[in-house]
């Protein structure tokens, strides 16, 4: 029987006014597609019509690549995909994401308590917390809802409305605010005609002659994101990490290099506190617990049941065995309420 306290870890580094991190594991819990139902999406629903002979000799390339077990981003990074067949790649994208997400907006219209996001948001508002910053790389629109579901304000980097243009945080003022930096873009981002950036709300289809801005795996994700406004959300993003007193990870694997190097650094050279909920650890959480790279710090993943949890924690060596859920973030709530 451990004797490591893990509650009291867990509200010892929540006190700590976190920073959010969500991952795509933290929209797997609404139903929304990962990396491998994009890959089976993208293979059979993207349009390679008038394609030439170039570029559908390099989709093939690609969808055996997928067939043969190659992630999706790796698969990216071997085949040199042209700019043309690449938006036809973030146009299927973004057809697969948009209608999963709008199928969780219309249900989260019959379920008000849908998402445990909005309690855990409302929960740390309750003290003298004014603004709460959110980082994710997930293009849906989850954190918003979850906002709005507990009429909490949020920021996106533009205005409020139906065709939102881009806003520094200081022109959009209120009591309490939630900030959400979408180093990969959203789904209600598009660069219009005149090559600037728009948001536009409650979206059904891409509009004529916009594109999408999201950032899909691969070499483009590197090109995309030195332009605006990924690299001011970015540079959001980086000071909120370092302003942070300790961080709450839900569903993140750390695999991103947009987020990653500061997040490290923050864990490892100044031994800021971290929190880790997630349905499984991913190899590289992994590595950053298990070769010390982190200093102090308590992840917790799926048991071999929904019911059953295996808690990892700096404050002791052996992993313990807990016969609850609190690897979700319904169940860790559990322990910070």
């Amino acid at each position: 029987m451990s004797n490591v306290n893990y509650e009291k870890q867990a509200q010892d580094y929540y006190g700590k006014a976190p920073i959010i991190i969500l991952g795509s594991g933290a929209s797997a819990a609404h139903g929304m597609s990962g990396m491998w139902a994009l890959a089976k999406h993208l293979i059979e629903k993207t349009d390679v019509s008038e394609l030439s002979e170039e570029e559908l000799e390099c989709w093939g390339i690609f969808c055996q690549k997928l067939t043969d077990g190659v992630d999706l981003e790796t698969a990216l990074h071997q085949v040199n995909v042209s700019k043309e067949l690449t938006n036809r790649i973030i146009n299927s994208t973004w057809s697969l994401i948009n209608f999963e997400d709008c199928n969780v907006f219309d249900n989260a219209l019959q379920n008000t308590e849908m998402f445990p996001l909005s309690r855990l948001l409302e929960h740390m508002f309750g003290t003298s917390n004014k603004t709460i910053n959110i980082i994710t790389t997930n293009y849906d629109r989850l954190a918003e809802y979850a906002c709005e579901q507990r009429k909490i304000h949020h920021y996106t980097g533009f205005t409020h409305g139906f065709f939102r243009q881009l806003a520094t945080p200081n022109e959009l003022t209120c009591a309490r605010r939630v900030n959400i930096w979408k180093v990969h873009g959203s789904l209600d981002w598009f660069q219009s005609p005149f090559e600037d950036t728009i948001a536009i709300s409650g979206i059904q289809k891409i509009p004529n002659k916009y594109t999408p801005q999201i950032v899909t795996p691969g070499t483009q994700k590197y090109q995309k994101t030195h332009f605006e406004p990924f690299r001011s959300i970015i540079n959001s993003a980086d000071i909120a990490i370092n302003q942070a007193g300790s961080y709450l990870c839900i569903g993140y694997g750390f695999n991103d290099e947009h987020i990653q190097p500061k997040l490290m650094a923050k864990c490892h050279r100044q031994r800021a506190p971290v929190t880790i909920i997630t349905y499984s650890l991913s190899d590289s959480v992994r590595k950053l617990i298990f070769d010390g790279r982190a200093q102090n710090y308590l992840a917790i993943e799926r048991g071999e049941t929904d019911n059953q949890s295996v808690v990892y924690s700096s404050l002791g060596e052996a992993p313990i065995i807990v016969e609850k859920n609190i690897w979700s973030l319904e169940g860790y709530l559990s322990l910070i309420m």
